[in-house]
């Protein structure tokens, strides 16, 4: 099963994430894409840590997404990714241009083969206005157009705001 959840910042889809990894009765792996590259993010990754299941194994990448997803995904367990937006912005900001592209290509093209349960969890950036800057303005399209190919390819796609999960797609919680 493949499913997708969205929020924006601190609207509860990741503990969202973790509590139906956690129902699943499977084993799960926790796909963490981010990188501590400055104190604030280091403290933040530290609290996902901090409620973590114990037994649930970790790989970290923020690049090579669709590698790791093809490596861990098993029958009888559930691959928990968080965040696709993160791993987004990791690419956008990679010395090699083209990098995106090819990551974005083979992530989309692995998810129909890959065993067990994916719950994937990205932040939706398409609320608000559009952003000034090139890269900003990139990053909102990137971010939209990937969520558009995920959700066509998802059995489900949850929104959550303020810790209240909605069904977008498939079958409700």
């Amino acid at each position: 099963m493949l499913e997708l959840i969205l929020g924006g910042a601190r609207s509860g889809k990741s503990r969202l994430a973790e509590r139906l990894a956690r129902e699943s009765g499977l084993a799960v792996c926790y796909v963490a894409t981010s990188q501590a590259l400055d104190d604030e993010m280091a403290e933040r990754i530290a609290q996902h840590r901090a409620r973590r299941p114990a037994e649930w194994a970790l790989v970290e990448e923020p690049l090579a997404l669709a590698r790791v997803l093809r490596e861990q995904a098993a029958p009888g367990r559930c691959l928990l990714v968080d965040c696709l937006t993160l791993w987004l912005t990791n690419l956008l900001l990679a010395d090699d241009p083209q990098r995106l592209a090819q990551e974005r290509e083979a992530l989309l093209e692995c998810l129909a083969e890959l065993p067990g349960r994916v719950i994937l969890v990205s932040n939706e950036t398409g609320l608000g206005v559009v952003p000034l800057g090139e890269l900003s303005r990139r990053y909102v399209d990137e971010a939209g157009w990937l969520h558009q190919a995920l959700a066509e390819r998802c059995r489900r796609v949850l929104f959550c705001v303020a810790g209240l999960p909605m069904t977008l797609k498939g079958d409700p919680l």
